[in-house]
């Protein structure tokens, strides 16, 4: 074979991605032009003319085995090509069976059998091929989806969040911000195998990450149905979907306003009914003139509270235990005093003997946060809330909001 030959099958074999120069250089002439010629048809894309070279050269006689290693890249690189994948698994098998690939070229034809196989829809044979190019050092973005997606099709659920949960970890660890598929992934696989707990836990990092719309209505839709949360602390759900953009319908600005109202936070009551009828949520339809009686209630409250705000601090002042300070406190807070509110809240905290002292913690840390100066510190107090009734999640939550 002369040497420009010998160079024109080098470039189109290595063109192909089937072989080494190394391994270009060692064939007959017999074999190696129609190896030429199937690789100058699979660059002109003709990958079925391709093939028929490729039978060319297999029917040559007394092949060496680095001949046949050369014949069976060429044929699997122009099968999948042509979209034989039969043909193409039949031809990397061999080559992967050589025992003349390096470990890289290993993970690489291992992988090309994974979608190989997938593309058969032998999913079975894909899981052992791709799990095995991952052994191999393959860690390819394809690779893993790949994986995932197998998982997902086998239904091993607890497999997908065993894997996911590892990548979510790891890019944690690392200092990166997980992403947003494996997070996804890990969410559904906790819900398919009922694993409530740490499917909420994977909502609340999805929300951190990813502050999207429908995360956050996901995570709040599923909060109140968590064992323990307590009915008290419905207002602050209501808060964060209106906060998220998640409060839109009538009947839940209704209800919001109402348990705003029999809380005393008339102030917040009536900002709540104004965007509600700013959104046309409220103020049309058969219920207009109730929407409009809500208002009216919710303005009438607010003066009678702000007219007996002195007399109410005075007598909170001079209770016993501190409760009255932190309710009080709250609602300066909902009125937009919240330097104010969070000294009262304070004070109550200090004074001791509280019903809910978590309680008071998380309102203090939202009055805290609303102040520029004192932001800081009210995050970290609202992450600090303990307790299983709902108050620590709220916490975490009103504190991830902060940060967005």
């Amino acid at each position: 074979m002369s040497m420009k030959s010998l160079r024109a099958l080098t470039l189109a074999l290595i063109a192909a991605g089937c072989v080494s120069v190394a391994q270009a250089q060692a064939v007959r002439p017999e074999v190696g032009k129609p190896l030429q010629a199937a690789g100058e048809l699979l660059k002109a894309g003709k990958a079925r003319e391709a093939l028929a070279k490729v039978r060319e050269a297999d029917a040559v006689g007394g092949k060496n085995a680095q001949e046949q290693l050369m014949i069976d890249r060429m044929r699997g690189a122009a099968a999948q090509r042509a979209g034989d994948n039969g043909t193409a698994i039949q031809a990397f098998e061999s080559v992967f069976n050589s025992g003349k690939l390096s470990g890289g070229e290993q993970a690489q034809v291992a992988e090309t059998l994974a979608f190989a196989y997938s593309q058969q829809r032998d999913n079975a044979k894909a899981t052992q091929w791709a799990n095995r190019a991952q052994q191999l050092g393959a860690n390819s973005a394809q690779l893993k989806q790949l994986q995932s997606y197998l998982q997902s099709q086998s239904g091993d659920y607890n497999a997908i969040a065993k894997d996911s949960a590892a990548a979510v970890s790891a890019a944690e660890q690392a200092g990166r911000r997980p992403a947003e598929d494996d997070l996804l992934r890990l969410a559904d696989a906790y819900q398919r195998t009922n694993a409530n707990a740490a499917q909420s836990a994977t909502l609340e990092k999805l929300v951190a990450y990813y502050p999207k719309k429908d995360y956050w209505n996901a995570l709040l839709g599923r909060l109140p149905r968590k064992p323990g949360f307590a009915d008290r602390f419905a207002l602050d759900v209501l808060r964060l979907k209106l906060a998220t953009g998640n409060l839109t319908k009538t009947e839940e600005f209704m209800e919001m306003a109402q348990l705003s109202l029999q809380s005393g936070y008339a102030a917040e009551a009536k900002v709540v009914v104004d965007k509600g009828f700013a959104s046309g949520a409220l103020g049309t339809g058969a219920e207009a003139e109730r929407h409009k009686r809500l208002r009216d209630l919710a303005i009438k409250q607010d003066a009678e509270i702000r007219a007996n705000l002195e007399k109410s601090i005075a007598a909170a002042t001079a209770a016993k235990d501190g409760n009255d300070l932190v309710q009080v406190g709250t609602v300066l807070t909902s009125m937009g005093q919240a330097e104010q509110g969070a000294s009262l809240i304070q004070q109550g905290i200090a004074k001791d003997a509280l019903k809910r002292p978590e309680d008071a913690k998380l309102r203090l840390g939202q009055a805290l946060a609303q102040n520029p100066k004192t932001r800081a510190k009210g995050q970290q107090m609202l992450r600090s809330v303990q307790g299983t009734d709902g108050a620590a999640d709220l916490g975490r939550l009103y504190a991830v909001l902060l940060a967005q």
